[in-house]
Formats: C-alpha cells, structure tokens, sequence
C-alpha cells in the first residue's frame, strides 16, 4: 500500500477507534542506549573514493537521480560495500520484492560486521512485525520504530482502535527518507523503500527524485540522523512486537521470507537516465566519483514534533528556523524571478498562500507541478487542492498537472509500459540557481504534523538540471491548467499551435471518479489530509 492510500486508510482508522474505543499505551522502558554516526574514514572503500573526490573539505558533491532502478541498486551496492556503517530511516518500507531485497542486504552487511542501525516510521509497519523481528535478530543490526503503536499490530485499523485517547500522537508521523553508508556516501530525497518507488512494479509506478550526497554535508546529515534515533519517540521493535520465535528461529523464518523467487535482485539499471548520466554502480565499481561540487544545507524538523512541542523562548513560540517547511519557505522569500514548485500532494493552507500571494505580487513567476484526479492516489488530497486551483490561477500562478497517461507514454520520464503513472517527486527551483529536494509535500500534513527531510543546494549547473527535469515532465507528461474565457471554468491544455488539444473535464477520469471526490472532499478537514 502506498504512502498515500494510507492516509485514507488512517481516517478510516480514526472512524473505527470513535466506535471501538482503546486505551492501549506504550510499555515503560529504560532509556534506549545513545549512539552517533561514524564519521567519514579513508580506512573503508567508500570512506577513501569520497574523500579523493572531493575538490575542497567545505564543498558537497550532489548527483541527481531521477531514474527508480537506478536509485535502488544504488542502494544495495552500498549497503553492499559499507564496512563499518549504515544508518537509515525511512517512512516506509514495504513488504514487496523491493523491501525485501533491501532489508536482506541490510542483513548481510550487519553479518559481515557493520553496524546497521534501521529507524522506520511505524504507520507502515502493520502485519510486518514477524519479519522485522527477524531482521533484528540479526547481530550488530538494531531496528527501533518511531512513534509507535501499542496494540492491534496486525491491523491498521485496530491500531488505531486500540489508541482512541493517544490519536493526536499517533496522527503525528515521521516521513523522512535518509540512507548513510559508512559516512561517506549518502542518498535522500523523496522515494520510500518498494517496487513502485523504484520502476519495480508492473501496474503503477512513481515519477520520483533522490540525490547522492558526498562530502561536507554528511557530518550534518548524520547528526540529524542521530538526532531521530536517540529521541525519546522511538522504540526498539523488540519492545512493542512479540513473536512466538525467538534468537535462530526468528532469523530462519526472515531467511525463508526474503529467499526465493518471491525476492528476485533488482532489474538493471539503463544505460543512461535522462539527465545522460550512467548507473551509479558503475562509479562505485571503478572506485571514481563523477559529482557537482557546491555548498548547501540539511534541515529535518524537530521528532518533537510528534507531540505537538514548538521551538519557544521563555513560553514565547518562535519560527522554527531549522525546520524543512521555513528553508523552502525562505528561499520563496529571496526569489526575484522565478519559482519552480514539484509536490505530488498540494494543499496551500492558509500560511501557504500567503506565501505564494507574497511572491506573486513582487512579480516573481511561479509554477506549481502536481498530480491530476487521474494520477493521484489521493482523491480527497486533491479535491482540496482543487477547491483552491482557480484562486491560485488568478493570482497569475502557473499550473501543470500530471496525465497518468501522457507520462506512461513517454520514453525520456522513465516509466514507459506502467499502467498508471504517479508523480511523487518534492523539490524545487528558486531563480535558476537554488534547488530543494527532499521529503516535504506542499500540504498540511508535511506543514504541521509529519516531521521531514530537505536539502538545499546551491548550484547553477544542479538547478538546471533540475529544470530540464521539469521541462521534460511538463512537455510530455503533463497538462497545462487554465482559465476559461468565462474566468471560472477549468480547462487542460496539452500542445500548442496548430497541436493544441483542450479538455474541459479532469484527464484521464470517468463520472464516477469525479462524483467520489465532490461526494466526499466536503467532509474529510484539510487537516487530516
């Protein structure tokens, strides 16, 4: 189930614990042992292959990864080749062909003797704890969750059930993705741990976006790392789960679910991605790293977060100047030109548009980039955005949405042969030569509740790298969403000229689709979405 189903799935959860009702807390324990990254080393592999690229010890070299196979082989080499180190933490990692393959690695790394140290958000983990106490039976591997549920593990829903007087915590989630090997090579950006994410999947697949990330800044992406696994909001996966095995049993049975043909390796990589780079194993491989040098920044939100806590001095709240939601926002601030928005979920809220009205007015273009009712695999996500799209559209913002079937059309974005396509990618351009990439949606949910991840790059030739993304997406993969003559209807546009095609309904869509989300956006708050 993708991450996005799953909040549908948290508001039917929400519905059956008002009925049923719980009181479930989590067990007491004593304070989890306190751990820190391991920093850089020129006595591993990729310790000595980071440090001889870097040109300069306050410079981050960056490589965009717009390719899914591409990243998640890029992943398994390294947790392939780490010798003393992996940390990772991840909003979700499911139980598919992916998961597994990933989670097996992990495993073989901890025996060759590296430690491995997995944090995951515990929203996605229902039905999964046989198989993630077996990962963590494994020696030098520990396995925590954060913010977990006390009771009902099997199920989503009784999750909730069982927690009826704990929801405003348990509402609260940790969405970041961040994968660090021995200190010396990191990957972060918007893709959780499956098939889909990764072009995995036969049915539906992501448009996403990560970056590897060597140098300067992997001292400060590992603190913040650090700074999730040594918070009191999470739990060793031991002290929540039970299992009727224990020790060798325990790592028998994750043995038998992560073997076979249910767990195949992953499909190579293509020759080249559309931003003409080569798979990034063969770098690994030839022990030489090809990267953009610039400076930048790594912001994650407080995990206090998940109890409501704000930054305040003497009582009195302050801005958050740490968080990923006030980075993005000031880089909107500073911009004089041009803005560039991606968010696969978009809800301004009311502090969001604000921001975008502040932009807008000093005459800076901006465009937004989000997925359409038939791409999203969020119906009342977008029936919210779309209840805001004209309002945005007069303000002169400039709008694309996603076509599922455009996009699955298209050789150049990757995800040629999906039956549907889904645009999942966060990130951002700011006057061509800032970049944002990370975990953070443009909504309320990434606003308000959920904790987050984000880079800020800086760097001409990155940004429009990034832009030559977007152009490609909005040229084959997207409509254009207008006005009508009449200053109310909505119209798509796809072409131009003498090409120029214009629908006046949803793309991609039947009635029904459309019924269902005016039937039921009215009732479901923005807050919950």
């Amino acid at each position: 189930m993708n991450c996005a189903l799953r909040r549908l799935s948290c508001v039917a959860g929400l519905a059956i614990a008002a009925v049923v009702g719980g009181c479930a807390s989590l067990p007491d324990t004593r304070p989890l042992p306190t751990t820190a990254a391991i920093a850089v080393s020129d006595e591993t592999e990729l310790g000595r292959m980071a440090l001889a690229a870097q040109p300069d010890r306050d410079l981050t070299g960056f490589r965009l990864m717009p390719s899914g196979d591409n990243a998640l082989t890029t992943r398994i080499d390294l947790a392939r080749r780490a010798q003393r180190s992996l940390d990772v933490q991840y909003y979700q990692v499911d139980n598919d062909a992916s998961g597994r393959f990933f989670l097996r690695s992990l495993r073989d790394a901890a025996l060759r003797g590296v430690r491995v140290r997995l944090l995951i958000d515990d929203l996605s983990t229902a039905g999964e704890d046989p198989l993630l106490l077996g990962l963590a039976a494994t020696p030098n591997l520990e396995l925590r969750l954060f913010n977990p549920f006390p009771a009902g593990r099997d199920r989503l829903a009784s999750r909730f059930a069982w927690s009826l007087f704990d929801l405003g915590r348990l509402n609260r989630r940790m969405h970041n993705k961040l994968f660090i090997a021995d200190g010396a090579v990191a990957v972060a950006g918007g893709r959780n741990i499956g098939d889909e994410y990764f072009r995995q999947a036969n049915d539906e697949n992501y448009l996403d976006l990560d970056v590897v990330v060597v140098g300067a800044l992997l001292a400060r992406m590992g603190a913040l790392f650090d700074l999730y696994w040594n918070s009191p909001h999470v739990r060793r996966i031991e002290d929540v789960a039970r299992s009727s095995a224990v020790g060798d049993e325990l790592a028998r049975r994750f043995e038998e679910a992560t073997a076979g043909a249910d767990t195949p390796p992953p499909r190579p990589p293509a020759p080249n991605d559309v931003l003409g780079y080569g798979p990034f194993i063969d770098e690994l491989r030839s022990g030489r790293l090809g990267l953009l040098w610039a400076t930048g920044e790594a912001y994650a939100d407080d995990p206090g977060r998940v109890v409501g806590r704000q930054v305040s001095y003497g009582g009195v709240p302050l801005l958050d100047v740490d968080s990923v939601r006030y980075n993005v926002r000031e880089q909107m601030r500073r911009a004089r030109n041009e803005v560039t928005l991606v968010s696969p979920y978009l809800i301004a809220g009311q502090e969001g548009r604000e921001a975008i009205g502040e932009v807008v007015d000093r005459g800076v273009r901006l465009s937004l980039v989000t997925n359409s009712l038939g791409s999203t695999d969020a119906p009342l996500v977008y029936g919210a955005y779309r209840r805001q799209r004209a309002d945005l559209l007069r303000q002169g913002v400039q709008i694309w949405e996603l076509s599922s079937s455009r996009s699955s059309d298209s050789v150049r974005l990757g995800v040629l042969g999906s039956k549907v396509s889904r645009l999942h990618s966060k990130s951002g351009v700011f006057d061509g030569q800032t970049v944002f990439l990370g975990s953070m949606n443009l909504d309320p949910r990434s606003d308000k509740l959920n904790t987050e991840f984000g880079l800020i790059i800086r760097s001409r030739e990155i940004a429009a790298q990034l832009n030559r993304l977007i152009d490609s997406l909005k040229q084959q993969g997207t409509y254009r969403v207008r006005l009508a003559a009449d200053g109310s209807t909505i119209e798509w546009v796809s072409g131009s000229g003498d090409t120029e095609r214009v629908l006046t309904t949803e793309p991609d869509t039947d009635f029904c689709d459309r019924l269902k989300v005016d039937l039921l956006t009215p009732f479901v708050p923005e807050s919950l979405l």
